[in-house]
């Protein structure tokens, strides 16, 4: 019998059984209702999007989207923020115009091709302010700098072809306008963003808001609310109402659309913008209701063309600019950048005046058909002696036409209305003749053409000529200076110390640094180049009894609301009472009978002298009355080549002297000028012997003792020596020296011997001013370094 047993049958039903699963054993037994453990499993793949599906992006592929375009976003701002910066502002924004007034507040011109006039937000009404924000951004001062909603909202209306908008707010606006440029560009656009930003951090509204209406145009050449006010109602903007600057703050969206004057068929849409800011100033409570019901639309005025500098005005700029840098007020690069508000001293109705008198004897007067007429110039200048204030001023026919100002230009000789000069030097200083006789108006001077002038070591080789070689023989001083007589007042000039003649033109009020202002008996003949401007100061000088105080030609000048300080000159004594009033003695003497008859059209008393510039290339008359001192040349140039010319012939006339068309414009404004006032007679003082009336001597001696003293021919040319008088003269017993002799020198046996001082001819075009013969000393006073030719 075996010992294996035999094998059971597997029984049916559930046992415990082993599973084995990922290399681990696990008993399984009947009850046990938990889940057995299952094998992993690897996932199966999702399924493919097919069709439109495959383009919708999954939230995933959305939110690192988002987050990736956040983040440069953010990195682009904080890089923009830090790299852009507030640059300086635009050389547009900066430009103003200096505007220029008259006496009485009268605008005469704006300089600068911007017109311009910045003003402090103070100065602008609150209303106008309101009517702005009202059109242009009614959240202004609650909002941030930017509004990206508006300039997305703007985006889309310039798409939906609702107009072009902007969508900026005005700190943007004012950005714009001050810091960039106008161009429609991204960059510039990014630009605007960003600096926006910083400028709404660094700047409070008031100054954003103050510069956006500086720098904002509004049409008709006019940026800047101040311009604006000007062009559209010729009215300072703080002079503006309610209803005026709702239009000027309709204007700022599209001027050529809102300019109801100029375009008349913008009035539909100029009325409904207009309704619109004032709606808008009711809505945010700026205007009451009420009012608003009230107010009626302001019809601008008409657009005026521009002028620009044409006329007198270039000419009162150009003298102002000169004023205010000469004296050191202002620089020339401060002045140049505007915004300048400058109140002259000149008066409309005199300035008016002038230019007329100077029409009616001189430019009206020219004729085409004359080749001399296109050299003829003119300049004046009026100034009140008690204040020393230039009241006038014509420097041309036209500024655009002549740029050079004949009134302070320095380049014409100022002939025989220099020799006031010598004479008030000679009372000044109480000068003596070479024999030892005091100088008065009655002194008697040898009046012989070319005599030569003496001094105090014989003859100094200078024999000037008298006006057409005219000689009078002996002559007061008085009948010198009526007739004008050259060799006279050279003699006068080296008497009294040609020195002390310099430093008194200068006192009077001739700068030092005139052209030819020689201290030499030539200083007498006026071949000095002195303006019309300084002649009539130093004229001023003598009509206020010697008292003076440099000229202006500024009342007032500001910037903004600051006044910028004016230099103060006090009035001085700069010559004696007697000088002055004894000088103004003798020059009433011309115009009452003398070269200067012309000026007697004034009607009423006067003081004057006439003067002609070497080959007659300018005629002056410079006179005064007790309340004016005014100064006029007619002046001869080439226009194309700006060659000094003679002005025989011209206007029709042989000669132009100083006592023909000069002394009656000086009549003719003087009249027009002092209308209204009472005639006022010269309160004068005179140095002792000076009002004693002497019988002239010799008058008989007067070459055409028939002739009018007042004829054109005024005998004041500057002249040198082109030869001698021949023979002697008796002196007349117990006036003065005999003639061909120096003054106060003897005439030997009555007769004058032969000369051995007498130089060589000074003054033949083309010679050489020659040194005196003979000179044994040299001080100032008879210094003779310098003798012109003919003059």
């Amino acid at each position: 019998m075996s010992d294996e047993q035999p094998q059971q049958p597997p029984q049916r039903g559930w046992e415990p059984r082993d599973l084995t699963i990922d290399g681990h054993t696990a008993r399984y037994t009947p009850g046990d209702y938990r889940r057995p453990p299952q094998p992993h499993a690897h996932p199966l793949p999702r399924p493919r999007r097919r069709g439109l599906r495959r383009l919708v992006p999954t939230w995933r592929t959305l939110l690192g989207t988002f987050l990736i375009v956040a983040l440069v976003l953010m990195g682009g701002f904080v890089a923009g923020y830090m790299l852009v910066h507030i640059p300086p502002a635009n050389a547009t924004a900066t430009a103003q115009s200096n505007v220029y007034f008259y006496k009485d507040g009268t605008q005469i011109v704006r300089d600068g091709e911007v017109n311009r006039e910045n003003v402090d937000l103070a100065q602008v009404p609150s209303s106008v302010q309101h009517a702005v924000l009202a059109a242009e951004d009614r959240d202004f001062y609650s909002e941030r700098a930017v509004d990206p909603l508006a300039m997305v909202r703007a985006g889309w209306n310039t798409l939906t072809g609702k107009g072009k908008q902007s969508g900026s707010t005005i700190t943007q606006q004012y950005v714009k306008n001050y810091y960039l440029v106008q161009e429609q560009t991204i960059t510039r656009k990014v630009k605007e963003f960003f600096i926006a930003i910083k400028l709404d951090r660094e700047a409070s509204k008031s100054e954003i808001l103050e510069g956006y209406l500086n720098t904002s145009y509004f049409g008709r050449n006019a940026y800047g609310v101040q311009a604006a006010a000007l062009a559209y109602y010729g009215k300072d903007v703080g002079e503006l109402s309610t209803a005026e600057g709702a239009y000027l703050a309709s204007l700022l969206n599209a001027p050529s659309a809102y300019d109801v004057t100029t375009h008349p068929e913008n009035m539909g849409a100029a009325l409904a913008r207009w309704n619109y800011v004032l709606d808008g100033m009711v809505e945010r409570q700026w205007l009451g209701a009420t009012e608003r019901a009230r107010t009626t639309f302001p019809m601008p005025q008409t657009a005026r063309p521009a002028t620009g500098l044409s006329g007198q005005r270039g000419y009162i700029v150009q003298a102002v600019e000169d004023y205010l840098t000469g004296n050191g007020i202002i620089d020339d690069n401060t002045l140049a950048r505007g915004g300048y508000r400058i109140t002259t001293t000149l008066e409309k109705p005199k300035q008016d005046a002038f230019v007329e008198a100077v029409d009616d004897h001189v430019m009206s007067k020219r004729a085409t058909s004359r080749p001399q007429d296109r050299n003829v110039r003119v300049g004046g200048a009026a100034i009140d002696p008690a204040s020393g204030k230039v009241v006038a001023m014509y420097g041309g026919i036209d500024y655009t036409k002549q740029f050079v100002n004949n009134a302070t230009r320095r380049d014409y000789q100022v002939g025989s209305t220099f020799k006031p000069f010598v004479f008030a030097a000679a009372v000044e200083h109480g000068s003596h003749t070479q024999d030892g006789r005091r100088i008065t108006p009655h002194t008697v001077y040898d009046g012989t053409d070319q005599r030569e002038v003496y001094g105090a070591h014989g003859p100094t080789g200078y024999a000037p000529e008298n006006e057409d070689n005219r000689s009078y023989g002996p002559i007061t001083v008085r009948h010198a200076t009526d007739r004008s007589v050259n060799a006279v007042y050279a003699q006068m000039a080296q008497d009294v110390g040609p020195g002390k003649v310099k430093e008194t033109a200068i006192a009077l009020g001739i700068p030092s640094n005139t052209p030819d202002l020689n201290a030499s008996p030539s200083i007498a003949l006026g071949v000095a180049t002195a303006s019309v401007l300084d002649m009539a100061e130093a004229y001023a000088t003598l009509a206020n009894h010697g008292r003076r105080g440099a000229y202006t030609l500024v009342e007032s000048i500001t910037k903004g609301s600051e006044e910028i300080e004016l230099p103060g000159a006090p009035i001085r004594q700069v010559v004696s009472r007697e000088a002055a009033d004894t000088t103004t003695s003798m020059l009433q003497s011309v115009v009452e009978g003398g070269t200067g008859t012309a000026a007697q059209s004034a009607g009423r008393p006067a003081a004057g002298k006439t003067g002609t510039a070497e080959e007659d290339k300018a005629a002056w008359f410079a006179g005064y009355t007790p309340e004016l001192a005014t100064v006029v040349a007619v002046m001869g140039q080439d226009p194309d080549t700006a060659e000094q010319k003679p002005l025989y012939g011209a206007l029709g006339d042989t000669r132009i002297n100083g006592g023909g068309r000069p002394a009656a414009i000086w009549g003719q404004f003087t009249a027009a000028a002092l209308k209204g006032g009472g005639a006022k007679d010269f309160d004068l003082v005179l140095e002792e012997g000076a009002g004693e009336e002497l019988p002239p001597a010799h008058e008989s001696s007067w070459p055409d003792a028939s002739e009018s003293p007042g004829d054109e021919d005024d005998d004041d040319t500057p002249a040198g020596a082109e030869g001698r008088t021949d023979g002697p003269t008796p002196s007349p017993s117990g006036s003065g020296p005999a003639t061909g002799s120096p003054t106060g020198g003897p005439v030997r046996g009555g007769l004058e011997e032969a000369d051995p001082w007498r130089g060589p001819d000074t003054d033949r075009p083309g010679t050489t001013d020659p040194a005196p013969t003979h000179n044994p000393r040299s001080p100032e006073d008879d210094d003779l370094s310098v003798f012109p030719r003919r003059l």
